[in-house]
């Protein structure tokens, strides 16, 4: 069966119809490129992840990992992507050349990764975490400490991970235990434990670069009490060489439900010797340091989600063209008559207009993000620069849990299309799902995610991020009713706008109040009908670009555009609108209910 990963065409829709991502290309940062240049670098990424990165993606689920004293050893079929990987660097699109970056913007580095984390995002973690660990190191290390880790990290001759959770803490942070004493000649000894560690230990590369949490002795307890540690697999002395293996190791991995093929690891610190890190920024800055990384990490787990559920959707759209069942409803009396393709029945159809809408918008909310990662470093205009910082603070738990949270519903209902073949490994689908699921619990679970939106983005600053937020989305639904064939979708979406705006702003009273308990409670549906305002907000933004280009070669590509706004904002936001009205901040019953009653 042929196959596409992800929609090309889309992709470039999104860059250069729908963001008009050239437009970055007059600022100073990015005056030397051009659209050649942001072309061709798609283009490898896309021939790379087609020809040598897809292959993998079931291989390595089967294959899994072994682990064998203290060693993981991972599937042999990554080996060659991964090296392609390094050779091409690949590890730090953003990133500066001079430390192994290609310094695109982030929009572009979006669509590139689209291909890469699409066609097998177990082996993107690989880079993906070399880059944040060394993106931690470039914002607050010392001159000394990038010199030795910061090309390693981002050119992918080492890896990394991050070290956060403990068995014991899970999402509390401020409960971990793992500790720091400093030495004499200014190291950290290390000692504790860690679990859920991603490629914690692996065999690709020859070190491993651990950022880890811990707490220097003496410090406040909690989260103001943290400290964040460099923390080598094997030492790395002063002249860059390695030296002699760090007491940090792995003392076994999970067995999960998907993403079998990178290692989950539990691992110790300084249980058989000494563990040895170097402070990394100022002692009890560790949070803060974190999550100059989270923003990224988030969108990237979004985007894991997305290209989970774009491969879903390419495949049964794919399938349901191809198989025939059925005979079509006209002729659906007429025992004689012959099989259809799936595809022309109308629950099928309904399924995958829903997945497009899904995809597409999601797409589109993931480089709208990234544009405005861009829009805040590269605009000189301060007051674009908070605007833009506002946007991004806001759409990020968004694009972390409502992409997690949809793009697994539409691997589901992919799975579906199939019927019983779906449920079988002779199709990809159930890896799909298996592998899509994790993307709503790590990375901060996404009912912490609801009380960030909530609590700091929705209420804090003023309600600022919001504003944000609810203009620019009005900004294109004025656009929008300007278009005769989407006044009606125009005029439904600034209705569920206004109910949004209305709903957030009554939380933010709320949660200040004695009732900030049954506030939290509604977080998460606050959250998704949030998310769900956002889809069609991208969707008609689509719809209003795709409208004046019907009389194009490309008719039918730009038509398809309305009709999925018109599915969405017809079929689903109405649904919103329930959504929106059944949030209660008051007496709310899951707060209200006895413990013992459950």
């Amino acid at each position: 069966m042929v196959q596409r990963i992800t929609d090309q065409r889309d992709i470039e829709f999104v860059l250069y119809e729908q963001l008009d991502a050239l437009q970055i290309l007059k600022t100073d940062k990015f005056k030397d490129f051009n659209k050649k240049m942001f072309d061709m670098v798609i283009k490898e990424a896309k021939n790379l992840a087609l020809k040598e990165v897809f292959p993998t993606y079931t291989q390595c689920d089967r294959d899994g990992v072994k682990f064998e004293q203290n060693e993981v050893t991972v599937s042999e079929c990554l080996k060659k992507p991964h090296k392609l990987l390094l050779e091409g660097e690949w590890g730090a699109l953003t990133e500066d050349p001079e430390y192994g970056g290609q310094g695109l913007p982030f929009v572009i580095a979006q669509a590139a990764l689209e291909y890469l984390i699409g066609a097998n995002y177990i082996l993107m973690t690989y880079p993906i975490l070399g880059h944040g660990a060394g993106k931690m190191i470039e914002l607050f290390g010392t001159e000394k400490q990038k010199q030795l880790f910061l090309e390693k990290l981002y050119s992918l001759t080492w890896a990394g991970s991050m070290l956060l959770t403990e068995p014991n803490a899970g999402s509390d942070l401020g409960a971990l235990t793992t500790s720091a004493k400093q030495l004499s000649d200014g190291t950290y000894e290390i000692s504790g434990s860690k679990i859920f560690i991603t490629n914690g230990e692996q065999n690709l590369t020859p070190n491993i670069i651990h950022p880890v949490l811990a707490r220097i002795e003496g410090a406040p307890e909690g989260t103001k009490g943290i400290s964040i540690f460099i923390v080598p697999k094997i030492w790395v002395n002063e002249d860059g060489s390695l030296g002699e293996p760090n007491d940090v190791i792995c003392t076994g991995v999970e067995e999960k439900m998907g993403l079998h093929g990178s290692p989950t690891c539990s691992m110790a610190l300084g249980s058989k010797g000494k563990c040895r890190g170097l402070l990394l920024g100022n002692p009890n800055q560790g949070m803060e340091i974190m999550f100059h990384m989270m923003n990224e990490v988030r969108l990237e787990v979004g985007t894991q989600a997305f290209t989970n559920a774009s491969m879903a959707y390419q495949h049964a759209l794919t399938y349901a063209k191809q198989r025939q069942q059925g005979r079509s409803v006209e002729k659906a009396a007429n025992r004689s008559s012959q099989q259809v393709p799936i595809i022309q029945h109308p629950d099928v159809r309904r399924l995958l207009l829903k997945m497009k809408a899904y995809v597409e918008g999601l797409r589109s909310l993931a480089y709208f993000t990234a544009f405005c990662f861009d829009q805040k470093e590269c605009n000189e205009d301060n007051d674009q620069k908070r605007y833009y910082s506002n946007l991004t603070e806001i759409l990020t738990p968004i694009v972390k849990a409502y992409s997690s949270e949809k793009g697994f519903d539409v691997c589901v209902e992919a799975m579906q299309i199939f019927g019983g073949y779906g449920y079988t490994k002779e199709y990809p689908m159930e890896q799909l799902v298996r592998d899509c699921k994790i993307t709503s619990i790590y990375e901060g679970a996404n009912g912490i995610q609801a009380g960030d939106f909530l609590s700091r983005k929705v209420t804090g600053s003023n309600g600022i991020m919001l504003d944000c937020l609810i203009n620019e989305i009005r900004g294109h639904v004025n656009a929008a009713k300007e278009k005769q064939a989407l006044a009606d979708l125009a005029v439904a979406l600034e209705n569920a706008v206004e109910k949004l705006e209305e709903k957030c702003k009554s939380a933010s009273q709320r949660i200040v109040s004695i009732h900030l308990k049954s506030a939290l409670a509604c977080a998460h549906p606050l959250m998704e009908a949030a998310g769900d305002v956002v889809m069609a907000w991208m969707l008609l933004w689509r719809a209003t670009i795709a409208v004046d280009k019907l009389d194009s070669k490309e008719a039918v590509f730009y038509s398809g555009k309305i009709m999925t706004a018109r599915f969405f904002i017809q079929t689903i936001l109405p649904a919103t609108l329930g959504k929106l009205k059944a949030v209660t901040f008051e007496e709310n019953p899951a707060i209200n209910i006895d413990e013992n009653s459950f």
